[in-house]
């Protein structure tokens, strides 16, 4: 596969670009070193002798894949969202709920207690650890300015306006995805799972509802705004209904409410959580249907559409990938279109993963999705470029997303996808 730069990302200029969203399980051994070193029975340097030893293995087994663009799987992380607070608790309390799972469980928001706020750990850290271990092009997943800004309430903290909260918060996502590309990060994604969650209307979350999302779309337009348009191409929003010991918090959320609105976003591409959803399809559709209003493909973002579903330990085939992107293609049209997984693996550190049995096991699950993954995108690639002198004949891309569809058999009703 011929790699082109697309700003500072690299995208495949002969078929379908595919990558990982970013966290995969962390191995037992390292989630029990992490609650020993709390609990004081570990010394921070056999710690961090854990995580290196995870990081490695990641790299190494996802390269094996023969994934593109690899990750270091988030394996320093507590979370997703907690990173920027450092490992110091001094100044940060336990917030309010931040999402109910649909098994019963609920996740917090840690709640800053003392202004102002700063990044004190970058996820340029990370990216520079990965890279001193590997030549491969890498990713970084970053937290998004929306998740910050649930960590201080509306009435800000004393003198420090919350007002004044935002604008640090901007600054800082800003500096963090700036650094990931100066570390030597191909592409950034802002994860912004919270964004479908804003839509469920649960009380049990009290930050939740349609107003948060609207406030969410101009935080991240605002940190958007302040980069190069070379490091803006290659930054993409990811969004799901989440992923924590196998369980989701806002599958029940219709994306026909979402999509529209995540397309205000002004990102260089998206990924945007497809296979566990009861018709994958239909996500195509609603997502073609925001691209049909750009002026041209050239200013339309590049889809990666997910193909694997982390929350289920059964594989998906090659084959199976293959025939949703072909099908997706009938949509979002081929030169837009790529894949990759409907969240992270695990997105925090501590995660039992009751549906898979174990820790160790979901990370080989993890391993083989993301395999056939990039074996079915080739697949696809090579399916939708063979309907292209279909596709001339027939008069547009149209009738060649369809000729491919016909090619492997798997034509359905348009009208199905609604």
């Amino acid at each position: 596969m011929t790699l082109q730069p697309t700003g500072r990302g690299p995208w495949p200029t002969d078929g379908l670009p595919t990558e990982p969203v970013g966290s995969l399980p962390r191995p037992a051994r390292l989630q029990r070193a992490v609650l020993d070193a709390e609990a004081g029975l570990i010394s921070q340097a056999e710690l961090r002798a854990e995580q290196d030893l995870a990081v490695r293995d990641t790299l190494e087994r996802l390269a094996e894949t023969g994934s593109p663009i690899i990750t270091d799987g988030e394996q320093r992380r507590q979370s997703f969202a907690s990173y920027p607070l450092g490992t110091d608790a001094d100044g940060v309390d336990e917030g309010p709920v931040f999402a109910v799972f649909a098994d019963g469980h609920h996740r917090v928001i840690p709640s800053l207690a003392r202004a102002p706020f700063g990044f004190r750990a970058w996820a340029a850290d990370d990216v520079a650890g990965a890279r001193a271990l590997t030549d491969l092009p890498l990713k970084q997943a970053v937290v998004s300015p929306s998740m910050l800004s649930l960590m201080v309430p509306a009435g800000g903290l004393g003198e420090y306006s919350r007002e004044d909260f935002l604008d640090d918060v901007v600054d800082g996502c800003t500096e963090d995805i700036e650094r990931c590309f100066a570390a030597g990060a191909a592409r950034v994604t802002i994860d912004f799972t919270e964004g479908r969650l804003a839509l469920r209307r649960d009380l049990r979350a009290p930050w939740a509802g349609p107003d948060a999302l609207g406030g969410f779309i101009d935080l991240m337009n605002r940190v958007l705004d302040r980069l190069p348009p070379e490091q803006r191409a290659a930054v993409g929003v990811h969004t799901c209904p989440g992923n924590d010991n196998d369980s989701a918090h806002s599958a029940d959320v219709d994306y026909a409410e979402l999509i529209p609105e995540l397309f205000q976003i002004e990102a260089g591409y998206f990924l945007v959580q497809a296979a566990g959803e009861k018709d994958p399809d239909r996500v195509a559709r609603l997502v073609g249907a925001q691209l049909r209003g750009r002026t041209s493909v050239g200013d339309a973002p590049r889809v990666l559409i997910g193909v694997t579903n982390p929350t289920n330990p059964k594989l998906e085939t090659a084959e199976q990938i293959r025939d949703q992107l072909v099908r997706a293609a009938r949509f979002v049209p081929p030169e837009l279109l790529g894949s990759t997984d409907d969240c992270g693996f695990s997105p925090y550190l501590v995660d039992e993963k009751p549906r898979h049995g174990s820790p160790d096991f979901a990370r080989d699950v993890a391993l083989a999705k993301i395999a056939a993954r990039v074996r079915g995108t080739a697949l696809a690639a090579e399916a939708l470029a063979g309907s292209a002198e279909g596709a001339a004949v027939a008069g547009g891309p149209g009738a060649g997303a369809v000729a491919g569809a016909e090619a492997v058999g798997i034509v359905a009703s348009a009208g199905a996808a609604s």
